[in-house]
């Protein structure tokens, strides 16, 4: 069992890098590339590079999923078609930093969807690293300068990435809610399955009025990047964190976006590291390690 939690832990630390990468694609593209486009390509071909490993589970499980269809399609909804879809909507109209503040308020959604349909209450431990995360993650955000934080301003990519925020949160208590009994790729494979054509609709509609994905070498990187990394990986890693550690504990790692973010900015980017990089790093860390600790509620 700990050895589960450990690997469960390194997976969600995994998976936020993942979806750190995720973050820049969408502001880097943001202007060139079709939102829903991207998303609608993204996860179809993750879903071509994973049926042919998972043909088999399906049909193996197909007894389970079909029985519980009404299941996988609204959580294939809430994060296949909805959730990135609606980020990378988001990134067209507000800034990295904005879009990563909120975010943050993940954790804060897992725990009001916890409370209200799991009557899940996190326990002082799980509190206070909570706490100590969100202190660091300030830190980043504010450059060390808490008066920045009072400056920020929100519009139209803001709400979105709000609701965007609520659809995580409710599918990752939702995914602990209602457990499929099947294997984690089978899991994700029925999500894409269902969750690609709900956003086929959405695609064509922005085909039509804004025109088709450019074949370019941007284009069919961030596609690549997304599908295989912030897409099959990131999301295994994030259904198994749920499934071994609880989706409010899971939704703490969130906190650890910024920092990879800012990580990357200065390996990609090439900007400066500075203290507070490290400072509200080593906060955020701290925190998720006492709020992992086994042994509190979940």
């Amino acid at each position: 069992m700990r050895n589960e939690r450990y690997w469960a832990v390194v997976g969600l630390v995994v998976c936020t890098l993942a979806w750190a990468g995720n973050a820049l694609v969408a502001r880097a593209t943001a202007g060139d590339l079709p939102p829903i486009g991207l998303s609608f390509w993204r996860w179809t071909t993750a879903m071509g590079l994973l049926l042919p490993f998972t043909v088999r589970g399906l049909w193996q499980y197909r007894d389970v999923l079909l029985a519980r269809w009404r299941h996988v399609v609204v959580l294939a909804a809430l994060s296949i078609s909805s959730y990135n879809t609606l980020l990378y909507q988001a990134a067209q109209s507000t800034t990295a930093i904005n879009l990563t503040l909120v975010n943050t308020g993940l954790p804060v959604a897992a725990f009001v969807w916890s409370v209200l349909l799991l009557r899940i209450w996190p326990s002082r431990l799980t509190l206070l690293g909570t706490l100590l995360s969100f202190f660091g993650l300030l830190i980043i955000l504010s450059t060390g300068q808490p008066e920045r934080l009072l400056s920020l301003e929100f519009n139209k990519g803001d709400l979105i990435m709000v609701l965007a925020v609520l659809c995580w949160g409710l599918y990752s208590v939702l995914l602990r809610h209602w457990m499929l009994p099947v294997p984690g790729l089978v899991q994700l494979a029925a999500l894409l399955i269902c969750g690609v054509p709900i956003l086929l609709p959405f695609y064509l509609w922005e085909y039509s009025t804004t025109g088709a994905m450019p074949v370019t070498a941007q284009a069919m990187g961030a596609v690549g990047y997304t599908a295989v990394f912030a897409s099959l990986l990131a999301y295994w890693a994030w259904n198994n964190g749920v499934r071994v550690l609880g989706p409010a504990t899971a939704s703490l790692f969130s906190y650890l976006m910024p920092v990879f973010a800012a990580m990357l900015s200065v390996l990609i980017l090439d900007e400066q590291l500075r203290w507070f990089h490290f400072a509200g790093g080593t906060l955020t860390f701290l925190g998720l390690v006492l709020a992992t600790r086994p042994g509190h509620a979940r």
